[in-house]
């Protein structure tokens, strides 16, 4: 099982849910070590901290911009895909990152979105050694939160908090900014899902 909170486990079927985009300019938000696909004349990669643009270099093939994903430096209609990897508990505007992801895909383009899942992957999960969740009553508050008893001290979560959405306001967050969802999956076979992914089209 994918630990709650504590890693991001590489989207081994990311890129297969993407489908093919070889040739194809792709923007890439968040993820600082997963691919997404494409590496086209156009492609780019947006990371929001200097740590994961640093991590990110030698694994990327397209030139890496560091900037704000609810405030993307590009023109409407300028990518074939936009992927937005573990993007979900980072932002503070998650309806405003769709919101702008879906400006900058062509017409007919795709957004990909993969990342946690909200029901049994936050701060309201407590993971258990006998492999169990308990998911407690916070699930449905919304934002930022600083910490959870039941966090690993010490661990990225329990020193830098994580932002929460429901899944109502993930779904919402691509209706909302006009986007016609296409495919909603639980990736992996675990038997309690640690992640989501929507793929999404612009009308």
């Amino acid at each position: 099982m994918c630990p709650p909170i504590h890693g991001r486990p590489r989207p081994p079927s990311a890129v297969g849910f993407a489908g093919p985009c070889r040739g194809e300019p792709v923007l890439r938000i968040g993820g600082c070590e997963e691919g997404g696909g494409g590496s086209g004349d156009g492609s780019r990669a947006v990371r929001r901290s200097a740590d994961q643009l640093r991590l990110a270099r030698g694994r990327d093939g397209a030139p890496l911009l560091r900037g704000d994903a609810t405030r993307l430096p590009f023109a409407a209609g300028t990518f074939a895909t936009v992927t937005a990897l573990w993007v979900s508990t980072d932002a503070g505007d998650f309806a405003g990152l769709v919101r702008e992801a879906a400006r900058v895909p062509r017409p007919g383009g795709m957004l990909l979105f993969y990342g946690v899942h909200p029901c049994f992957n936050g701060p309201h999960i407590e993971p258990r050694p006998d492999g169990a969740t308990v998911i407690h009553p916070t699930y449905r508050i919304r934002g930022r939160h600083g910490r959870s008893p039941w966090w690993r001290e010490g661990g990225l979560r329990d020193r830098a908090g994580m932002s929460h959405v429901p899944l109502p306001g993930l779904v919402n967050a691509f209706i909302d900014a006009g986007l016609n969802i296409d495919r909603v999956t639980e990736p992996r076979e675990d038997p309690i899902p640690c992640a989501l992914a929507v793929r999404a089209f612009r009308a």
